[in-house]
């Protein structure tokens, strides 16, 4: 089952989000385009900003970061639920980027609403990653 969808940099894109994967889409087709694995978790929520930037939000606190058009998952944070409240209640419910896209805004299990800001010391790093987009067809043919 389904557990959010959110569109994508623009309306011609989405993703839906569900018990362990991202699912990305080219709409209004509904063409696939790709999964998005490795977030591990019971996935509540997604939300993309203007620069591409994916995040997934879990059950167990976990936000995972995401290049929207490779699918490379490039930073994973764990949320600090507030004093006097149980490890459980780490649970990301709800969240969107603000207008300028560089803060995220959480809705959490331990009634908190958090405010992430971008790092802006940050430097932007070169990676030489290709998305493995036909797995799939390998392991069928036995490789």
């Amino acid at each position: 089952t389904q557990s959010s969808v959110s569109s994508g940099i623009n309306a011609e894109y989405g993703g839906s989000a569900s018990a362990d994967n991202i699912k990305q889409w080219r709409c209004p087709e509904g063409e696939f385009i790709q999964n998005l694995s490795g977030h591990n978790a019971i996935l509540n929520t997604l939300a993309v900003n203007q620069d591409g930037v994916l995040v997934s939000g879990a059950d167990n606190g976990t936000l995972h970061f995401w290049d929207w058009k490779t699918g490379y998952n490039f930073q994973r944070l764990q949320s600090q639920v507030q004093p006097g409240s149980l490890d459980s209640e780490a649970g990301i419910f709800a969240m969107k980027f603000d207008k300028s896209g560089s803060r995220l805004i959480t809705c959490e299990t331990d009634k908190t609403i958090k405010i992430y800001k971008e790092d802006e010391s940050a430097l932007e790093e070169p990676i030489n990653w290709k998305p493995d987009l036909h797995a799939g067809e390998r392991e069928k043919e036995g490789f």
